[in-house]
């Protein structure tokens, strides 16, 4: 599997949303910190950490749900992301993060995943072989202007193959995506219909 970096350097356009005393209060705790990873997170987390599981979360759904005006497309020609919206359920990787780096952890993924107010960061419990797993997720703002909805892969598709933004093209953070989880053997059918889209339509324009 080929992956295609993110411009990490990349720093958005849009304010850091504030940290809440419960989020930052974490960095003082003694209980281990549990990260759930379900889109870029997955194929680039950027933080230290020092265990990885698979984990089933339910009750929540990995999809295509917010427009990109940013980080994979911009304010003329919007991309998307992906977010955990409500209903049904998500497998992907829960990260234990380093107990010496909590503190930066959590800067690194609050500064990347919250601006805009487009997610919350929340408490969720994740099945996984070893035991259910209290952890925190960045789940969607659904009252959020970027809020997408439900759009069908067609859509989808044609906002994903064209969008660029200042941490990449949305075709790669798809393709990254779907190719990560099939390493991990992963079945998301959305997201794999709409890859298969993406690459139809690269094939009718000829590339």
């Amino acid at each position: 599997m080929t992956i295609v970096p993110a411009n990490s350097a990349y720093v958005s356009a849009y304010p850091v949303d504030p940290m809440p005393a419960a989020i930052a209060a974490l960095r003082h705790g003694k209980e281990p910190i549990w990260v759930f990873a379900y889109g870029s997170l997955m194929w680039n987390p950027e933080i230290d950490f020092a265990e990885a599981r698979r984990g089933v979360l339910h009750g929540y759904h990995r999809s295509f749900c917010l427009y990109s005006r940013d980080y994979r497309g911009t304010p003329e020609r919007p991309g998307l992301v992906l977010g955990l919206d409500r209903g049904g359920s998500c497998r992907g990787i829960l990260y234990r993060l380093d107990p010496g780096a909590i503190g930066a952890a959590l800067d690194c993924i609050w500064a990347r995943e919250m601006t805009g107010e487009v997610y919350q960061m929340r408490r969720v419990v994740v099945r996984t072989d070893e035991g259910p797993v209290a952890a925190q997720a960045c789940v969607v703002r659904r009252q959020s202007p970027d809020y997408a909805g439900r759009l069908a892969p067609a859509e989808a598709a044609r906002l994903l193959a064209s969008a660029v933004g200042g941490r990449g093209t949305g075709r790669d953070y798809l393709a990254n995506t779907v190719g990560h989880l099939q390493a991990l053997g992963i079945r998301d059918g959305v997201l794999h219909e709409i890859a298969a889209r993406v690459a139809r339509l690269d094939g009718d324009r000829g590339g």
